[in-house]
């Protein structure tokens, strides 16, 4: 099977890309409502599809303040697809193939830091600092 990658927002299936964060633990506290804010605002997006249909099988969103720094966010493949390389294709997209290729890049993984390692994701020195979120309940249109 061959896949494209795309960084058009306005060829993003926003119905796929919500059935897919709905599913994993850092999606589950958003509303519809927020992931398509999320999608409207973010300041790139990558989408993935199959070549032969268009479906859509991957997404990844970023924000920034469009010079210096990038936040990478929601990188995903569909469980269908995976073992494809699909991931490196994603993040390869978004941080080193676009306009932010010499931005400072961060993100939050609790579980692939293997995959963004690739693309020198390290953890933070000594100037560095996080406020971390409060907890937050899954979304009541997240419930299973």
């Amino acid at each position: 099977m061959s896949y494209v990658v795309d960084d058009s927002p306005d060829r993003i299936d926003t119905d796929a890309v919500w059935a897919a964060l709905r599913e994993v633990y850092w999606g589950k506290w958003r509303s519809r409502d927020d992931i398509e804010a999320q999608i409207r605002d973010a300041w790139r997006v990558i989408g993935v599809y199959e070549e032969q249909t268009g479906t859509q099988v991957g997404f990844a969103r970023a924000v920034s303040d469009g010079s210096g720094f990038a936040y990478l966010a929601d990188v995903i493949v569909l469980e269908a697809h995976r073992g494809h390389g699909l991931g490196k294709r994603i993040v390869q997209a978004m941080i080193d193939d676009g306009p932010g290729a010499h931005f400072r890049w961060t993100l939050f993984t609790s579980d692939a830091h293997g995959l963004y390692e690739q693309f020198g994701f390290a953890e933070p020195d000594r100037t560095a600092l996080v406020r971390p979120a409060a907890p937050r309940p899954a979304h009541p249109t997240q419930a299973p």
